[in-house]
């Protein structure tokens, strides 16, 4: 079994689940009245097909950044430039999960739109995100530990290998692989989220700000995406997978946005609960991954203990990561 077969089922799974909810979208006759004003459905139109290239873009641009100039030697992992380029990265993750996803899902489990009970009487969008941080401490667990086994059992004589062919079975290569696939899943249902909530806007007032925040957004986020996919030396087909499916889940959703845009109300009852849920689930892992696998892993390390330029750097670096981030919810 490959190691890049764990996060390929998985983000492929996702993305049909979520296209299979998403045709139930706009549906219910017990919905909140949709809100249509300033809506100009051509230049919208012409906004979102500009959207999907400037954001595939960006998207790439920041995932390929990491991974490019890990071939520079100021940005291996080892030097202390990259321990700062993962403290920020790490920064964005964080505030990618409390700033711009968590409170999206109160607001939308706790929408006026939604029945009193059982959506107004209990906090479901925290109680996801609690599960959703346990379960991918769970899958985090089992997940390294099978590998670990899978190959302590299978791999050949490391005795008889040459250094690259051992670091496929070092530990913490793999747990650095269990960690950056998990990790694109909580991002995938998020770029996928906030892609449909451009793709159903007709209104260019509302279009044209997020459009410029959800490219800076994304080129953030593929930072912090491409800085764990170089700590997992994946191979470069594996790479080339993982940056492939980071860029076009925003892209792509917003083409199911724009596909359900006519009957698709953001206030309708199913919107709500499946929007709030997947937000939910997103924030936990995400906040999860940032705070148990990115920051304390690497502001413990002997490297960062032992330096105390290094410790203050990597602190600064964190607080602007989360600082542009929580910045850019202001349009997004």
């Amino acid at each position: 079994m490959k190691m890049k077969s764990f996060g390929e089922a998985f983000l492929v799974l996702l993305l049909s689940f979520q296209s299979q909810l998403l045709s139930t979208f706009g549906k219910s006759d017990d919905d909140c009245a949709r809100n249509d004003s300033g809506k100009d459905s051509s230049t919208a139109r012409k906004l979102k097909i500009v959207a999907i290239f400037t954001i595939f873009f960006s998207g790439s641009i920041g995932i390929l950044a990491p991974i490019i100039g890990n071939t520079l030697a100021f940005l291996k992992p080892e030097s202390n430039f990259f321990f700062l380029v993962k403290a920020f990265a790490a920064g964005v993750i964080l505030a990618t999960g409390f700033i711009h996803i968590l409170p999206e899902s109160f607001e939308r489990l706790g929408s006026e739109c939604l029945p009193d009970d059982p959506w107004h009487k209990f906090p479901f969008a925290g109680f996801v995100a609690m599960l959703a941080a346990i379960g991918t401490l769970v899958i985090d667990c089992f997940a390294t530990g099978y590998f670990i086994r899978f190959h302590q059992k299978n791999g050949p004589d490391t005795e008889q290998q040459g250094l690259d062919q051992i670091s496929d079975f070092d530990p913490l290569i793999i747990r650095h692989r269990v960690v950056s696939q998990v990790l694109e899943l909580g991002i995938v249902v998020h770029s996928v989220i906030i892609g449909i909530s451009l793709g159903t806007s007709n209104t260019p007032s509302t279009i044209r700000p997020l459009l410029i925040a959800l490219c800076f957004h994304q080129f953030f986020e593929g930072m912090g995406m491409g800085g764990c996919i170089v700590m997992a030396r994946f191979k470069w087909k594996t790479i080339a997978t993982m940056v492939f499916f980071f860029s076009l889940t925003t892209p792509v959703g917003i083409g199911i946005g724009m596909g359900i845009s006519s009957s698709y109300n953001e206030n309708s009852t199913t919107s709500l609960i499946v929007q709030g849920i997947l937000d939910s689930a997103a924030a936990g892992i995400l906040i999860y991954m940032a705070l148990v696998d990115l920051l304390v892993v690497d502001f413990m390390n002997p490297k960062v203990q032992n330096s105390r330029t290094l410790q203050i750097g990597v602190n600064v670096c964190l607080l602007i990561g989360t600082g542009l981030m929580s910045l850019i919810a202001k349009w997004a």
